[in-house]
């Protein structure tokens, strides 16, 4: 289930970074939560500068990049790793479009097993034994 979301300005990246940064995504993803690769996602949401304001001036007007990253995790994740994600989305973001790290944000949401659907079933169900190992662990 892991989804990463980035949030861009259209103008100030290009096709080769933004491929990058999704491909890292995925590897960051699988690597830092122990998962099969094929059920990582990552997206690239792209705005137009004059859609994006920073401190009330549009982007397009200060030519800022500031951008922000969501990504999704199944209820029951350690703490730890979810703020691990979060640094590291960061340094992605810095590494890959040479944003500095105080102007991008981003936020984690957790998931209910039950409100998830792998092929059609909750991923309490479709993940039933991989869901209840995770919460045996410790936080």
């Amino acid at each position: 289930m892991p989804i990463v979301h980035f949030h861009l300005a259209s103008d100030l990246s290009t096709p080769v970074q933004r491929a990058e940064l999704v491909q890292r995504a995925c590897q960051t993803y699988a690597y830092m939560l122990q998962a099969p690769i094929d059920r990582t996602r990552a997206f690239i949401h792209l705005y137009a500068g004059s859609d994006l304001a920073v401190g009330g001036c549009t982007v397009a007007d200060q030519a800022v990049h500031a951008p922000f990253f969501e990504f999704l995790v199944l209820a029951g994740r350690a703490a730890e790793q979810r703020t691990a994600l979060m640094l590291r989305f960061t340094d992605l973001l810095e590494e890959v479009l040479g944003v500095p790290r105080a102007v991008i944000r981003g936020c984690c949401r957790q998931v209910d097993p039950e409100d998830w659907s792998i092929a059609g079933m909750p991923a309490s169900a479709a993940r039933r034994d991989e869901i209840a190992a995770r919460s045996q662990r410790p936080t």
